[in-house]
């Protein structure tokens, strides 16, 4: 496969396959945060591109994600090449969508050699249709799921996901007046990556 965004690290402990969102590419300001800091805390990072977000780049055609199954194969793809390069431990995160099919994945085929999942600003339900939710798979994961999210995440917040009955070895963990890209309200321009940088040194791995 082609395509990766690689930050590597000296005799890292494991990989991370680092999967974007819906609407920006793996190279924004908030992914390149992110992955600079699981890289500091001794991890290969690998980002890379759903097909549809590869064109928008390609042409400059912004488009919505195609259907689940798409995303799916095309994840699966790229999970078993990262799986084949040393035998590394792989993580696989993602923010908003990537997060979702990454857990999707995972749940379907429990044979991939996925270690951890780690969803960042999980989409527990469309923006505006709580009643859509999106947990239905999570009692088939079988590997640890760390959720970090944002207490007012208009897709999740803590009010709902804590009334939900989700399994008992999900880590949730709560970014207090967060929203879906886990800034809290009121934070200064200037202060947003340090303060998601801080949150992602957090997550426990």
């Amino acid at each position: 496969m082609s395509r990766y965004l690689k930050n590597t690290s000296t005799n890292p402990q494991a990989r991370i396959l680092l999967l974007h969102g819906a609407g920006a590419p793996m190279d924004s300001d908030w992914m390149n945060t992110v992955a600079a800091t699981f890289n500091e805390k001794g991890l290969d990072v690998v980002r890379w591109e759903f097909d549809y977000m590869h064109r928008r780049r390609i042409d400059g055609k912004k488009r919505p994600p195609v259907k689940a199954p798409k995303l799916l194969a095309e994840l699966a793809e790229v999970v078993a090449d990262l799986a084949s390069w040393d035998g590394m431990p792989l993580i696989v995160a993602g923010k908003s969508m990537g997060g979702r099919m990454a857990t999707l994945l995972q749940a379907q085929h429990p044979d991939l050699p996925i270690t951890r999942l780690i969803a960042l600003g999980y989409p527990f339900h469309p923006t505006g249709k709580p009643d859509r939710l999106r947990v239905d798979h999570f009692p088939d994961i079988t590997c640890p799921l760390n959720i970090v999210q944002g207490t007012n995440d208009t897709m999740g917040g803590k009010d709902l996901v804590s009334s939900l009955n989700l399994p008992s070895d999900i880590v949730i963990t709560w970014i207090d007046g967060g929203n879906h890209d886990l800034r809290p309200k009121g934070l200064k321009a200037g202060e947003v990556m340090g303060h998601l940088a801080d949150t992602v040194r957090g997550i426990a791995i």
